[in-house]
C-alpha cells in the first residue's frame, strides 16, 4: 500500500465516503504501486449520479455569492464531447461509465502509477469550496465543489526537479462520447505552470452540491481553477502527466489568438467579445449582468503567480 493507512481510512472518515444509495459496495481495491503496466479494472458498480451523497467538510474558500441552483449548474454546461449546445451535456453524457476508472501518473514524477478513482477519493477528507465559475462566453456561475487541494496529491507523486508544469488528459472514446466533433487534436488536453497547479486553489474535484459529480459535469474526477476560465478546468481525466516543457491545450493550440496558455479571468481582454461583464446565472427568472472582476475576485490569492508579468502578452 502506497499511502499510510489513516490517510485513507482514518478515524475520521468513514470506510466508504461514497456509497450509492440500495447498494452493496464492494471491497475497495488499494492504490496499485508500479506504471501504467500494473493498472486493474475496479471491481465496483456505476454510480447512481444525484443519489450518491459526498462527506465533506466546509473547505477555508467559500464565495459569499449567490449560489446557482443545482438543477441549472447541471443542465447548463460546456462539455464538447457531449454535444456543442448548452443543453446537450445533461441529455447526452449517461452514455459515459465511470467505473471502472483509473488515473494514470506519468511523466518527470518519481512515483509514476496508475490509480483506482476510489482510492484517489479516499486519499484525503474532501471538502466543500464555494467557488465563483467563470465562462469565457461572458457567463458565469456560483458552485460549490468537492475535492481536495491537487497540491496533496501532487506531494504525494514527488515530481522530479525538471517538472515545470502539469497536463491533464481527458478520456476520448467515441463509443462512450458519440458527439465528439472532428478537427480538433483529441483528447482534451489542458496544462498548468507547476506554481499554478500547486496553489491552494486548485481543486482536484469529485463532487459538487454535496454529491458525486454528473456526468456532464466532469465525472468522476476533474480540477477546479476559479480564477481561470472555465476551460481550462479539465474534465473526465484520465492521465496527470508531468513534464519539462509547456504542454500542448486544445483550445490554445486550436485558436492561440483568443486561448491562451494562462487563460486567467481578465476583463481587459476581450475575446469574440467584450470580457468586461458576465451573466451571472442563480435562482432569478433571467440572468442578470455583474462586472467582471480581474482573477475572477481571487486576486489577493493568486496575482503573486503572475508578477512581473504582461498580462496582455501571456493572457
Amino acid at each position: 500500500m502506497l499511502f499510510p493507512k489513516k490517510h485513507l481510512y482514518g478515524d475520521d472518515i468513514p470506510s466508504s465516503q461514497l456509497t450509492p444509495q440500495n447498494a452493496q459496495r464492494p471491497t475497495r481495491r488499494s492504490f496499485l504501486g508500479a506504471t501504467a503496466a500494473a493498472a486493474a479494472a475496479a471491481l465496483l458498480p456505476a454510480a447512481a449520479f444525484g443519489d450518491d451523497q459526498l462527506k465533506t467538510t466546509p473547505g477555508k474558500y467559500q464565495a459569499t455569492d449567490a449560489q446557482t441552483p443545482f438543477a441549472k449548474a447541471t443542465t447548463y454546461n460546456n462539455f464538447y464531447e457531449f454535444g456543442e449546445d448548452k443543453s446537450e451535456p445533461a441529455k447526452n453524457a449517461h452514455t459515459l461509465r465511470t467505473r471502472p476508472w483509473t488515473v494514470k501518473v506519468s511523466g518527470l514524477v518519481k512515483k509514476p502509477l496508475t490509480v483506482n478513482i476510489d482510492d484517489l477519493i479516499h486519499y484525503r477528507p474532501l471538502e466543500s469550496r464555494v467557488y465563483r465559475h467563470r465562462c469565457v462566453e461572458a457567463w458565469s456561475m456560483v458552485i460549490p465543489w468537492d475535492g481536495y487541494s491537487l497540491s496533496e496529491f501532487i506531494n504525494f507523486c514527488q515530481p522530479l526537479p525538471g517538472a515545470k508544469y502539469v497536463q491533464f488528459l481527458s478520456l476520448e472514446d467515441r463509443h462512450q462520447m458519440p458527439d465528439i466533433p472532428y478537427g480538433f487534436d483529441w483528447p482534451y488536453s489542458e496544462g498548468l505552470r507547476m506554481d499554478e497547479a500547486m496553489h491552494p486553489l486548485t481543486l482536484l474535484t469529485f463532487g459538487c452540491y454535496g454529491q458525486v459529480l454528473p456526468n456532464q459535469n466532469g465525472a468522476p474526477v476533474r480540477v477546479v481553477l476559479p480564477w481561470k476560465w472555465g476551460y481550462k478546468s479539465a474534465k473526465s481525466i484520465v492521465e496527470i502527466k508531468f513534464t519539462k516543457d509547456q504542454p500542448r491545450t486544445l483550445w490554445n493550440e486550436a485558436n492561440p489568438d483568443e486561448y491562451g496558455f494562462y487563460s486567467n479571468v481578465n476583463p481587459n481582454i476581450s475575446h469574440r467579445w467584450s470580457q468586461a461583464r458576465e451573466r451571472r446565472i442563480d435562482s432569478s427568472a433571467f440572468p442578470h449582468t455583474v462586472a467582471t472582476q480581474m482573477f475572477n475576485g481571487y486576486g489577493d490569492q493568486v496575482a503573486s503567480l503572475y508578477a512581473g508579468m504582461d498580462l496582455t502578452r501571456y493572457y
